[in-house]
């Protein structure tokens, strides 16, 4: 059998893990998702405590800054969001956004609409990532985690019957 490339197994791993967004060579944030979250990562200045933070995570909008100050981030998302269960936190010095997606097995190209889509094979490994996701979500008592798909990976939200909602 033959050894995968290195470019594929670097872009492979990128898609399992978190996803920089960069702009002129310095990460902004790193974000991730799951088949019902998206969370965003963003290493905070020196000093800034949680206090200091002001943030408002909205259905289709997120606006990050520090008191007293322009925002840091202010974008739309890439989907749409629950608000009631999506909240923030500092954890190990970096501050971690978390989102609930309002439609469970979407597949988000970017965080905010605009900044670092992904590539298709990113976007087709993610894909993947979250049609895993649901069938262990489906299937407890399985072992997904050597799994793979041939070809492309089917559309975790409408493949068939659609994901459940529990």
């Amino acid at each position: 059998m033959e050894e995968e490339p290195q470019e594929l197994k670097r872009l492979r791993e990128k898609a399992r893990g978190r996803l920089p967004f960069q702009h002129q060579g310095r990460t902004v944030y790193e974000w991730e998702q799951g088949l019902d979250e998206v969370s965003v990562y963003i290493q905070p200045p020196p000093g800034v405590t949680k206090h200091h933070f002001d943030i408002k995570i909205q259905p289709h909008h997120l606006t990050v800054g520090v008191r007293d100050n322009p925002p840091y981030l202010d974008a739309d998302l890439g989907g749409v969001i629950e608000t009631d269960s999506s909240f923030w936190m500092i954890e190990d010095g970096e501050l971690h956004i978390h989102m609930s997606k309002v439609k469970k097995g979407e597949t988000w190209v970017s965080a905010f609409k605009g900044q670092g889509e992904v590539d298709p094979f990113t976007q087709q490994e993610l894909q993947k990532k979250l049609m895993l996701e649901r069938f262990q979500e489906e299937h407890p008592g399985f072992d997904f985690s050597q799994a793979s798909f041939s070809g492309m990976a089917p559309d975790a939200r409408t493949f068939m019957g659609g994901v459940k909602y529990q």
